[in-house]
């Protein structure tokens, strides 16, 4: 049975298990949280095929630091591992 972590997770049981892989606790209620969590995915455009100003504004979004310094792969990196 999954721990209940309150009204700020809406899936305990995937945020426990994201976090189990290693997540960080912000990744992982991100995903915990979204509307169709546990949903696959996948109808983004993959990060390599976008350009490099699509990246840097991704992320401008959330948050990303030093990313004006980063080149393409570095911003591909950082918002993956974000």
């Amino acid at each position: 049975m999954s721990k209940d972590h309150g009204s700020q997770i809406k899936n305990d049981e995937q945020y426990e298990k994201l976090r189990e892989k290693g997540m960080s606790k912000e990744k992982a209620a991100r995903i915990a949280n979204t509307e169709k969590s546990g949903e696959k995915g996948g109808k983004a455009e993959k990060y390599e095929e976008r350009t490099k100003e699509e990246l840097y504004e991704k992320a401008s979004e959330i948050g990303i630091e030093g990313r004006s310094d980063m080149s393409k792969d570095e911003l591909i990196e950082a918002l993956r591992n974000h």
